[in-house]
């Protein structure tokens, strides 16, 4: 049901399609949310996780391929929200969703979809979609899930050649949050009758971080808080003066969706004066791309980006390679970064930079997500430099 030369009338059984804007036609199964979605299609090679990816406010404006089959076997619950409203636009799946088996599961994806209202797609040889991302670059393409199998190709073809891509968007803004808020949550404890594990409480912090929100998980503040650090969340469009008005011990810059250079009009100046204060800051994801703009450097698309819980990063450093969960489409332009500023890790599939730091300053970013949801957890020794430096400029 997948053929990227099938034809414009839906084959038996077809309830929903994803169309490219170069017309190609992959005819699947809809589930989820009978609605129409259109954005960029881009591919995640995680083999657990996937409703952390859902709902990883980075894949705002973008539509998910799993690579990996079983999606859906642990079901769905509360816990596993990176944020509260997803903003990613849908999946494409090669099988059906998985029923359940977790005792973690509260319901079943699909139902989970349904509510949320993102829309799925199965049936889909995702091989050789995956196969046409890494050739021919991301696309932007429409997934649409109509039930009745009435589905105008002509139509969504026109929707998504008129989408203007992910260049020049600005969506950090458009998954920030409002206000400031507090968070003091940590990381998952286990219990040991298997059955009460929760997450914890920060009772006794030692270090107060402003945290600026542009599209944070909520993972990241949970291993923040685990360092002992009591988090003030501020807006992604939040002045120097209104962060520095805190009185923060350390500053943390979130990662997030979209257009580094676009969100960098408005954000830039204030990260140059937060650079300036001396106080220690730590930039993930965009927060690295942000924190790399205001230093001088410059941004670029990539091919099809780095999504996928098993990307090899060198620390140049130690010569210690990780095995990194990552998620971004944008990178710092090589040769762009200023004199001062060191790159501290590349990674090992493309040679692309990782990481950074700004010489004789408190200050540095790593392109992936250390707080490892999902993936492995080589990168956590981050956090625990970021409480370092911290105690070191106290």
């Amino acid at each position: 049901m997948s053929d990227p030369s099938a034809p414009a009338t839906p084959p038996p059984g077809a309830t929903g399609a994803l169309v490219l804007s170069d017309g190609t036609v992959f005819w699947g199964r809809g589930f989820g949310a009978a609605v129409t979605r259109v954005g960029e299609v881009c591919f995640n090679t995680s083999m657990s996780g996937y409703q952390e990816i859902l709902t990883d406010p980075s894949y705002a404006g973008q539509i998910i391929t799993f690579t990996f089959p079983h999606i859906g076997n642990v079901g769905a619950n509360p816990n596993d929200l990176e944020s509260t409203t997803p903003a990613s636009l849908g999946c494409v799946l090669r099988a059906d969703v998985t029923d359940p088996s977790n005792y973690r599961s509260q319901r079943h994806l699909d139902d989970w979809l349904k509510s949320v209202d993102l829309p799925g797609l199965s049936g889909i040889d995702t091989r050789r979609l995956t196969r046409r991302i890494r050739d021919l670059g991301a696309p932007v393409g429409v997934l649409c899930h109509a039930p009745d199998g009435r589905i105008d190709v002509a139509a969504l073809q026109a929707m998504a050649a008129d989408w203007p891509g992910l260049e020049g968007m600005d969506l950090a803004k458009t998954v920030s949050c409002t206000q400031t808020y507090a968070w003091d949550e940590t990381l998952w404890e286990f219990a040991d009758d298997g059955r009460s594990d929760r997450f914890g409480t920060l009772a006794e912090p030692r270090f107060h971080v402003v945290a600026v929100d542009y599209g944070a998980k909520r993972n990241i503040l949970r291993n923040l808080a685990s360092q002992g650090c009591r988090v003030t969340v501020v807006p992604a469009s939040s002045t120097a003066d209104e962060i520095l008005g805190h009185n923060p011990d350390g500053v943390f810059l979130a990662n997030g969706p979209g257009d580094p250079a676009a969100t960098g009009v408005y954000a830039v100046p204030e990260l140059r004066r937060l650079v300036d204060s001396g106080k220690p800051l730590f930039g993930i994801c965009l927060g690295h791309q942000m924190l790399a703009l205001a230093l001088g450097a410059k941004t670029e698309k990539m091919h099809m980006g780095h999504r996928g819980a098993n990307h090899p990063v060198k620390d140049l450093e130690t010569g210690k390679v990780e095995i990194t969960s990552q998620n971004h489409g944008f990178v710092i332009a090589e040769g762009s970064l200023p004199d001062g500023v060191t790159v501290t890790h590349r990674s090992l599939f493309d040679g692309s930079i990782e990481g950074l730091k700004v010489d004789g300053k408190p200050v540095f970013s790593v392109q992936y997500h250390p707080e490892a949801s999902p993936g492995p957890m080589d990168s956590h020794y981050l956090f625990a430099r970021f409480r370092e430096l911290m105690e070191r400029n106290a």
